[in-house]
């Protein structure tokens, strides 16, 4: 069932970001007079189509891995006299500009709209508050304690645990100061400091961004107070219940939850004596945790239950209330710092800064649209709006085949008043089309990988 749920959210989400792309190639396509053939959703046979009344075939196709709009245009087949005007290869290069560049555009508008309605919505978060400082770290070196709100990373604020991770992600790979403002959350006084890094991260496959700073953000204690019991596991073999509270185990005190999995992790099979507290009483039971090898060399302990989340301070709390005005300006910079964010990173890949193996392909892309999609609507359009921005600006890279070749090609002939050769555009697709593909590749990989 998970397995149905996790494709069928993928091709959804794919089906939209690639349906609006290439419907932003097909409306400046007739805008401009050119006559669309084919806007088809996959590639492949066609799974179903229809006409329209201007002879455009509508295609859904059966490898739902991308989409293209087949225009009239004489380098791919003959064309009629009468129809010499609507070929693409006709039109003015400004207009062939427009039409290629409309794709990646209509990607960078649905991410603009998708977070106007978020933040038109209200957009929350909890305040990044350090709890813990490491010794010798790069907080430490910068001065940070406990206790402190990191307000500003490099002159950016950041209100929220995401608006720091966002800022710190942007200086993975980085040699230099990092700068942090710091204040007390109950005074109003602000401080300054800074730490110099040298290729922070950069050899990290699967970079812990509050860990390499040396941190660990501020969360309420968990306690060991189970919130549901697996059926027929030990916990429910032993008698516990939801509410009871974990109090020692063979005499050793588990103030903590993260104690108790530890313990329970490092006795599979072992007999374990606790003490539990119900309703104000303490009780005493016996366990054997289940043996479990997840796949690996040496077996941990489990013993079936959940641990009860305990609730964020509201003072933390964090909320940001927008009209529509200022939510629309609000979007335009968030896919605005996204999309150099984006183009910051591949160069940081291509210089060795990060390592290629954060490149992620169809099997994440999977993964994390199901999982967003189980969180709730307000997270998934906030990965669909991520994810098009990373079509918009992959799109635009100058390598042939993709549209940014094209528009490296078209830019080239209006600079020169004339076609860049045929013979050197067709070896360019050929060696962009094997970048592509190799990226690809590398991409799956790295997904297998992970597996």
């Amino acid at each position: 069932m998970d397995l149905a749920y996790t494709i069928a959210i993928t091709l959804a989400t794919l089906g939209v970001l690639v349906a609006i792309h290439e419907y932003g190639h097909f409306w400046v396509a007739r805008r401009c007079g050119v006559k669309v053939l084919r806007f088809s959703i996959g590639f492949g046979k066609p799974l179903f189509s229809w006409h329209d009344r201007q002879g455009t075939e509508y295609v859904v196709a059966a490898i739902p891995l991308g989409g293209y709009v087949k225009m009239l245009d004489e380098r791919e087949g003959e064309v009629a006299p009468g129809e010499l005007s609507q070929a693409f290869n006709r039109k003015p290069v400004l207009q062939r500009i427009a039409v290629v560049a409309a794709g990646p555009l209509a990607n960078f508008a649905l991410a603009i709209v998708a977070y106007w309605a978020l933040f038109l919505a209200g957009e929350s978060g909890y305040a990044p508050i350090i709890g813990t400082v490491e010794a010798g770290s790069v907080a430490e070196v910068a001065g940070l304690e406990p206790g402190q709100e990191i307000i500003a990373v490099d002159g950016e604020n950041t209100p929220t645990w995401q608006a720091l991770s966002f800022r710190l992600l942007d200086r993975i790979g980085d040699t230099g100061a990092i700068s942090f403002s710091v204040k007390y959350p109950d005074s109003d006084m602000v401080y300054e400091s800074e730490a110099v890094v040298k290729r922070w991260l950069s050899d990290q496959e699967e970079p812990d961004l509050f860990r390499g700073l040396g941190v660990t953000l501020y969360t309420p204690d968990v306690l060991p107070i189970a919130s549901e019991i697996v059926a027929g596991g030990p916990a429910e073999q032993a008698g516990l219940r939801s509410g009871d509270r974990i109090v020692s185990a063979d005499g050793v005190a588990m103030p903590l939850w993260q104690d108790w999995v530890s313990y329970v992790r490092a006795r599979p099979g072992v007999a374990i004596d606790i003490e539990f507290e119900r309703e104000g009483a303490l009780q005493q039971a016996s366990l054997v945790p289940d043996r479990i090898t997840d796949g690996s060399a040496e077996a941990i302990g489990r013993v079936g239950m959940a641990v009860v989340l305990p609730e964020m301070p509201p003072e933390m709390l964090r909320e940001f209330e927008r009209g529509p005005v200022e939510a629309l300006v609000a979007g335009v910079q968030r896919t605005g710092e996204l999309s150099m964010f984006t183009l910051n990173s591949i160069g940081k890949m291509l210089k060795g800064l990060i390592s290629p193996k954060n490149l992620s392909g169809p099997i994440t892309i999977a993964k994390v649209a199901s999982a967003s999609a189980k969180s709730g609507l307000e997270s998934y359009i906030s990965f669909l709006a991520l994810l098009s921005v990373s079509l918009g600006v992959l799109n635009l890279l100058p390598i042939p085949v993709l549209d940014g070749g094209h528009l490296m090609y078209y830019t080239l002939e209006l600079l020169a008043g004339r076609p860049v050769p045929e013979k050197i555009q067709a070896m360019g697709y050929q060696v962009g089309l094997f970048m592509v593909l190799g990226i690809m590749v590398l991409a799956l990989y790295n997904d297998i990988a992970r597996l």
